[in-house]
């Protein structure tokens, strides 16, 4: 079910895969991430790297009552401190969510699928 914003030129519907794609490009700009995980695949105990193009695919969007919180399963570079970067990502998707829809966020949760040797 879309969102609905209200405006003083008429109603916005928002969908959540909209906002999974708005908060994976976000995460993206984020030092130390290789990219976004499939939150469903793991092939061997190695988790699968999402092209632009299916980030969506590595977000989950929930909505409880009044409550906004996004998933985001990522893959991180292997040498940067995972705590820093997932901490990074937090702040940017909230940051974000909130400038491009307006939407208060409450809770960004982070989890980390693999991490990679960039070449």
């Amino acid at each position: 079910m879309p969102l609905q914003l209200s405006t003083e030129l008429g109603q916005i519907s928002v969908t959540d895969n909209t906002i999974a794609v708005i908060a994976g490009s976000a995460a993206m700009d984020c030092y130390g991430l290789v990219g976004m995980a499939s939150r469903k695949q793991l092939k061997d105990g190695i988790a699968e790297l999402l092209g632009r193009e299916n980030m969506s695919r590595g977000v989950e969007v929930r909505r409880d009552n009044d409550s906004l919180q996004i998933d985001l399963h990522i893959i991180v570079s292997y040498g940067t401190k995972i705590s820093e970067v997932a901490h990074n990502i937090q702040t940017k998707v909230k940051y974000v969510l909130n400038e491009v829809i307006g939407l208060q966020v409450d809770q960004v949760h982070i989890f980390v699928q693999d991490v990679r040797v960039i070449t």
